[in-house]
């Protein structure tokens, strides 16, 4: 006979510990009243229905977990928003470098007339040299700095105390640096793996310098895979040497890698070609790509791409049985920011002198003289590391690098290529891109800022400037032209006057206070021309405990040392309701020092 009891469609809506519990109790009761009737809450049936609904919460909330993860607009975790990001075609930057000039000294022996340094005893100092500064920060140069070029700075530095004539002359010139060391690893290659992924043991990775395996061959490192076509720098052998010392030639890289930054952790792709690729139709004959015939007496129109000529769809050689030799530069600290005057101390160096390669016979005894007297000092403060965004930030940037798709149309376009300029060449905290009106050709300002070693807001220097113009230019519209400017700091206080609960110690809630301001403040770092909302301020004061009204926020400018000085009238800026300051769209707002700048009064 069938069953007459009705069945109950389960809740599927019943998700957390409690409403699963009551489900489990109220089942138990209608169907096994005869059988179970311990519902005693220290009862052996009782901690079994505990312990089903525990594992149904536990479950649940992993089910949630994942869900939201999966998805960039509801992700939580930062790795993960990362790795979505990575699949919209964001390349998550890693360490920042910074980049600054020093200015260089040296003593050069007089030369035989006592007019001038001797020529002969002027050097190159090689590019690569490195330097450290009083916190330890180290740094590279990054160019070749020749102290004979005739805009160097030249002074006597030492005379005859007899004679009165110079014996030695201080030569200062100055050279571009960069934030790093270079570092090396080796890294054992076994058997054949598809798309093998390689982990670099180390942290605040800038740059892969180079990569050669055990036998010899060098692999390239390319934007994606499929790109098998790169640039290389050759000597100039023709007779435009002296203009043009080097030129640009494509090769084919059948052996090629991809750079992938993590938070903490950086990774190098291989595809997952082999050998045997490598060795049987390497080299596509054009008119394979160009012309499809296939019986037919007409050919069709198809475009040659002259970037595709390796005839593989492997993405590459992998490495096999081998040992891979990675050198990369890398950042010894998180923060490479450092102010000025800071470089002192000269770790390493190469002089090389043009005369005595020519055959000039010189003397060992002032070489090294030469040699032991360099000196460094950096005159400005050393910029380009920058922390990183939060999760909030990181998203609104890769839906913007999303819709650029590698070109610049739009404003908005503009500022997303801008924050994924390669980590090498340094970044800025903040740009915006504005639309100069009173340009006769409509030109495009690029209001930039950037960090210094404590995080506060800074200038952004001339040399990070010109990467970022370079580094647009190949995306920009033809017809835009553009101008990297400085954005102003615009440094404030905010002083408020608020009223405690009748039984509340009002110098805790005035504590207090501060607290929840300073963190806010801390938190938040605003766009260049974002309204600063005093509304806001009213609202994290009111979920101080204790505190009951606050009376009144006021906002004024700070102004003098170690503050930015810009003509601006915050009262004629403020909304009549007093509800936000209307920022100017170069301008951007900073609480610098929050434990000076956020005061108040509680009552």
């Amino acid at each position: 006979m069938p069953s007459s009891r009705r069945i109950v469609p389960i809740k599927y809506t019943s998700r957390d510990f409690q409403t699963i519990k009551e489900d489990l109790v109220e089942y138990a009761k209608r169907y096994y009243p005869d059988t179970f009737r311990d519902f005693n809450e220290a009862g052996f049936g009782a901690l079994m229905l505990d312990t089903v609904a525990y594992v149904g919460d536990i479950l649940s909330f992993y089910l949630d977990y994942q869900a939201n993860e999966s998805f960039l607009d509801t992700a939580i975790e930062y790795t993960n928003v990362v790795k979505l990001g990575r699949q919209l075609g964001h390349r998550f930057p890693g360490s920042p470098t910074s980049h600054g000039t020093v200015a260089l000294y040296i003593l050069v022996p007089a030369n035989a007339d006592q007019t001038g340094p001797d020529d002969d005893y002027l050097p190159l100092l090689s590019r690569g040299a490195s330097f450290s500064s009083t916190s330890g920060i180290k740094y590279m140069l990054n160019e070749e700095v020749n102290f004979a070029h005739p805009s160097n700075e030249i002074v006597v530095a030492d005379v005859d105390s007899t004679t009165g004539t110079p014996i030695t002359y201080a030569v200062k010139a100055f050279g571009q640096v960069i934030s790093g060391e270079i570092a090396e690893q080796t890294v054992a290659i076994g058997t054949f793996q598809r798309f093998r992924k390689i982990a670099i043991p180390d942290d605040n990775i800038v740059e892969v310098i180079s990569i050669f395996d055990s036998e010899g061959h060098q692999y390239f490192e390319v934007e994606n895979l499929s790109q098998n076509v790169v640039f290389v720098e050759v000597q100039n052998q023709g007779s435009n040497n002296d203009t043009v010392k080097n030129i640009i030639k494509p090769i084919v890289v059948p052996r090629r890698y991809t750079v992938i930054h993590e938070v903490g952790a950086t990774f190098i792709q291989f595809g997952y070609g082999s050998e045997e690729n490598l060795r049987t139709n390497l080299i596509t004959d054009p008119s394979d790509i160009a012309f499809d015939i296939h019986g037919r007496n007409y050919v069709s129109d198809t475009s040659f791409d002259p970037s595709r000529l390796t005839k593989t769809d492997k993405f590459g050689i992998v490495p096999v049985s081998t040992t891979l030799t990675i050198a990369y530069r890398r950042n010894a600290a998180g923060r490479v920011n450092t102010a000025a005057e800071t470089i002192t101390t000269v770790k390493d160096h190469t002089f090389v002198f043009p005369s005595q390669e020519q055959g000039t016979e010189l003397n060992g005894s002032s070489i090294s003289s030469v040699v032991t007297s360099l000196e460094v000092i950096n005159p400005d403060p050393v910029i380009g590391g920058v922390s990183l965004p939060s999760s909030d930030e990181l998203k609104i940037r890769i839906f913007g690098n999303f819709a650029a798709q590698n070109r610049a149309v739009t404003h908005q376009d503009y500022e997303s290529l801008i924050y994924t300029m390669p980590s090498q060449f340094g970044a800025v905290k903040r740009v915006r891109v504005v639309q100069d009106l009173d340009s006769f050709k409509r030109n495009l300002n690029l209001y930039v800022v950037s960090e210094d070693i404590n995080g506060s807001l800074i200038k952004t220097n001339s040399t990070i400037k010109r990467n970022l113009k370079a580094w647009i230019n190949k995306y920009k519209m033809l017809n835009d032209t553009i101008d990297v400017l400085d954005a102003h700091i615009l440094n404030i206080g905010i002083d408020f006057t608020a009223v405690s609960l009748r039984n509340a110690n009002r110098f805790d809630v005035l504590t207090g206070a501060k607290e929840y301001l300073r963190s806010y403040v801390l938190s938040r770092t605003y766009e260049i021309g974002e309204r600063f909302y005093i509304s806001d301020i009213y609202q994290v004061l009111r979920g101080v405990p204790g505190l009951l009204d606050v009376v009144d926020v006021t906002i004024t400018q700070r102004t003098g040392v170690n503050y930015s000085n810009i003509p601006l009238d915050i009262e004629d800026r403020t909304d009549p309701d007093g509800r936000y300051i209307d920022v100017p769209k170069n301008v951007i707002v900073e609480v610098k020092f929050p434990d000076n700048d956020v005061r108040g009064t509680v009552r």
